[in-house]
């Protein structure tokens, strides 16, 4: 590499948030020169190949990020290893009364899909490579980046060598416990639950013809989420929360216990659980940054906003903002505005607030007042149950948060 590189935009971070981002600004603008950097080396892209993995981790995408997807030219290979979500169903443990999102209520397929990360990240490292004015950099270490009056510079390490990179706009998507953030000076405010997740995939005895599950427990939430491209499959990704002190124990116990353990805070909706998984253990924290956006720098995907699990929205929600930062850029540079301009920055910020601000307390409430075995408590959610079947005016706003749509228009049955 030379010792100084000149992009438009920078985005630090190559995962599913920064590829996508990156995917967006070059379709949207081929003038723009986009670097994409990451710590690690790009997996691989050969989709010709690809066989899903029983182990693998899944994401939830909301209705409202297949329309981005689709618009971005990606979709039709992602389903190719989608599944389904024709229901949601809500619960809590030892109470009869339950909410159903339905996909037919709103006349749509699907309220969502889950696919394969380890599929994502192929299919949209192959896009990247159909885009001339898009430059990966990996494995490349981000030193620093510091302000200039017409954008950034930042200070990579490549190997043994250091590059300086200049570019109008620097963006920064290093993830949740983002170190490029805290170099920066700012600052974020976090809510620790006090859980634990154990992420991995289960399989089970009955088909789970497309519906996914939250449940809600006095040890906490977890949520199952359709995998095996097909309704008559059987198995799910498993979001398993814990109270974080027991949690280790859980997760160290042999198979057979571990389904016995889920099968008591499940249920026999779907059978008996059968298979699990390897499991990943993720302690839990509201994490928010306090500064989304400087001159010149804005932070997206967890590195602004790293969300709770069980509802699935984190990434969902990440996408929407890579959305509407694309649509502000091009509005500002319409109107003779630098890229990284703090004005910019702030019509996107304002823009995107109601649709984080709903989306984030969506996910902070909804887990709070389920996790709670305080009388209270438990009386407002069975309510709030009962609300979701006998008041549509609330069950549609819950199910347009779900399927990622509250933030602009509520949708209606």
């Amino acid at each position: 590499m030379p010792d100084l590189i000149s992009f438009d935009i920078a985005i630090i971070g190559g995962g599913m948030v920064g590829a996508s981002l990156a995917l967006l600004l070059a379709r949207q603008n081929p003038a723009w020169q986009i670097a994409l950097l990451d710590a690690q080396p790009f997996s691989d892209s050969d989709t010709q190949h690809f066989q899903p993995s029983f182990d693998s981790r899944s994401t939830a995408i909301a209705y409202g990020s297949v329309e981005i997807l689709q618009d971005l030219g990606v979709w039709q290979s992602l389903s190719q290893h989608a599944t389904a979500i024709s229901q949601v169903h809500v619960s809590d443990a030892g109470h009869f009364m339950g909410g159903l999102i339905d996909a037919n209520t709103y006349g749509l397929n699907a309220v969502g899909y889950v696919i394969p990360n380890a599929w994502i990240g192929r299919v949209l490292l192959g896009e990247l490579h159909n885009y001339t004015n898009i430059r990966l950099f990996a494995p490349v270490q981000v030193q620093s980046i510091k302000p200039r009056q017409l954008g950034a510079l930042l200070l990579v390490k490549s190997g043994e060598d250091i590059v300086e990179l200049q570019t109008k706009l620097a963006v920064v998507a290093d993830g949740g416990d983002s170190p490029l953030r805290r170099a920066l000076g700012i600052d974020s405010q976090i809510k620790d639950y006090g859980q634990t997740a154990i992420i991995t995939n289960v399989s089970y005895s009955e088909p789970h013809k497309g519906v996914a599950y939250e449940r809600f427990t006095a040890q906490g939430p977890l949520a199952l989420l359709p995998l095996g491209e097909k309704a008559s499959a059987k198995e799910s990704a498993l979001v398993l929360t814990l109270p974080r002190e027991t949690a280790h124990e859980i997760a160290e116990l042999n198979d057979a216990e571990f389904l016995h353990h889920l099968q008591a805070r499940f249920g026999n909706r779907l059978g008996r659980f059968l298979k699990v998984g390897k499991r990943h253990a993720y302690d839990l924290k509201l994490v928010t940054a306090t500064e989304q956006i400087r001159s010149h720098i804005v932070l997206v995907g967890n590195a602004a906003h790293f969300l709770h699990p069980v509802a699935g929205q984190g990434f969902n929600l990440s996408l929407r903002d890579c959305q509407c930062l694309v649509d502000a850029l091009k509005t500002g540079e319409a109107s003779g505005k630098s890229l990284g301009e703090l004005s910019v920055l702030q019509d996107y910020l304002d823009r995107q607030a109601l649709d984080q601000q709903l989306t984030i307390e969506f996910s902070d409430k909804l887990v709070r007042l389920f996790s709670s075995a305080s009388l209270p408590l438990i009386a407002l959610r069975h309510l709030g149950f009962v609300g979701l079947d006998l008041m549509p005016s609330v069950k549609t706003r819950f199910a347009a948060q779900t399927m990622g749509t509250a933030g602009r228009a509520y949708i209606s049955p």
